[in-house]
């Protein structure tokens, strides 16, 4: 008996574009940012924003600049005059205190902080409520974070 061997040969031309190529292509441009972009994101790239949170810099912002590698994560200096607003989220963020002297509270505790501490708040499914306070009304506290987006 003679054995068959079926070869299926796609059609030439262009996929029509539905959401399947879509994702595809996506997830290809995505990966391809992670290994290519500026090694180093100048301060004088990046504008300063006044948000709800306070005054904001995204060095790092995935929806933002999708020129830069490290795709995955959120990266901004934020400077507070008085208080950022109350939030939650689900945490797995690091803060580090550049400039200044307050306080956070998380989950309904108190912690204070100042110039080259680092905060860690915890990493919690059902996520983290929590805001931060500026001791000097003089001068703004100044700090910088860096959350892996995947998880917050």
């Amino acid at each position: 008996m003679a054995e068959w061997t079926r070869t299926r040969e796609r059609e030439p031309g262009a996929l029509e574009a539905n959401s399947y190529e879509m994702i595809v292509r996506e997830r290809r441009e995505f990966a391809d940012r992670q290994l290519q972009g500026p090694v180093v994101i100048k301060l004088s790239d990046r504008k300063f924003q006044v948000t709800r949170q306070g005054k904001v810099l995204y060095y790092l912002a995935p929806l933002t600049f999708k020129d830069t590698p490290l795709q995955d994560w959120l990266v901004f200096r934020l400077h507070i005059h008085t208080h950022s607003g109350k939030h939650r989220h689900q945490g797995g963020l690091v803060i580090y205190v550049i400039e200044g002297r307050g306080y956070s509270m998380v989950e309904g505790e108190r912690w204070e902080w100042e110039a080259g501490d680092l905060m860690l708040l915890p990493l919690r499914p059902e996520g983290v409520e929590h805001q931060h306070f500026n001791l000097d009304p003089e001068k703004p506290s100044t700090w910088i974070a860096f959350i892996n987006t995947p998880i917050s």
